[in-house]
């Protein structure tokens, strides 16, 4: 049995955070002092959320090269970021495109979409201003990811938005608050996290919603396509070149990444409460069960 979330008036959750953007918004491009000096010595991630960490690998790097590492897995991850909501702006304007344009509701999600269009060009500048590739996504999963915004409708659409940003979230909280990570790297995720707040209030509602008018056909496909979904989200978020950019086998340390109990452990602690709510309402379960299991969201 699922439990039913009680979620307020559309057009009022809508005018609530409309009012919340008008207030306080971010203009990366004047909030971030991008001139500023990297500082010698700090890290680009809490250590213990590199996908190494803990590993046999690990213990031979060098203390440059874990910092080296923790650098490329930033731009790595950013990267991926950037490509989710390039996706997410597709579905939003997808679904604005069939609304009534004068709705609350269209216009936040018009709101929501000048936000991450903000957000790309930030996280475009910080892995440009650390000195790393756009990683992105490998290229099978980019390709897929173009079906994204065709297939993809429902409660699933706003499922897989919110694994992407509740995920992305939680370890962005994490590294904001830590003062051994890089200045420019915590600012950056200040903002975001400031900011995504409320996509991810929007985006809860609307899975509520969809949820409530899925028919029981409807509910295996919604299922499957959100495991799915976050099954590339989770394994796309360090590429495995970032391990050849710091002097290690690409496979061999791909493969340790994938086998560590530490990264395992790290994406599973990233998604606990987005996990909690997505199976409150019904979208955790069979025919996605294996595809959460290899995202590592479901132990």
């Amino acid at each position: 049995m699922t439990r039913v979330l009680k979620v307020t008036d559309r057009e009022k959750t809508a005018e609530r955070l409309l009012n919340s953007s008008a207030d306080k918004s971010y203009d990366p491009e004047v909030d971030i002092d991008w001139s500023a000096p990297l500082v010698d010595g700090l890290r680009y991630t809490p250590e213990h959320r590199c996908s190494l960490y803990g590993t046999a690998l690990w213990d031979r790097m060098s203390p440059e090269q874990r910092i080296d590492l923790s650098r490329h897995e930033v731009a790595s991850i950013a990267s991926v970021g950037l490509w989710f909501e390039i996706l997410l702006m597709r579905m939003l304007l997808k679904e604005v495109y069939r609304s009534d344009p004068t709705s609350r509701h269209a216009q936040y999600a018009l709101t929501e979409v000048a936000d991450e269009c903000r957000h790309s060009t930030m996280f475009a500048r910080m892995v440009e201003r650390i000195g790393c590739p756009p990683y992105g996504p490998r290229p099978h999963t980019y390709q897929l990811g173009k079906l994204l915004p065709v297939i993809g409708y429902g409660p699933a659409l706003y499922g897989s938005i919110l694994v992407a940003e509740e995920v992305l979230d939680r370890l962005q909280r994490e590294t904001m608050a830590d003062e051994s990570v890089q200045p420019l790297v915590r600012m950056v995720n200040r903002i975001h996290v400031l900011e995504e707040a409320r996509h991810v209030r929007f985006a809860r509602e609307e899975v509520v919603r969809g949820v409530a008018r899925l028919t029981r056909k409807e509910l295996p496909y919604q299922r499957w396509l959100l495991a799915t979904t976050s099954m590339f989200v989770t394994r796309s978020l360090v590429h495995p070149d970032v391990y050849a950019a710091v002097g290690l086998d690409r496979d061999e340390a791909h493969r340790a990444a994938l086998g560590n109990p530490h990264w395992q452990e790290t994406i599973r602690w990233s998604g606990e409460r987005i996990m909690k709510f997505l199976d409150e309402v019904g979208l955790v379960g069979k025919p996605g069960t294996r595809a959460w299991r290899r995202s590592f969201l479901l132990g």
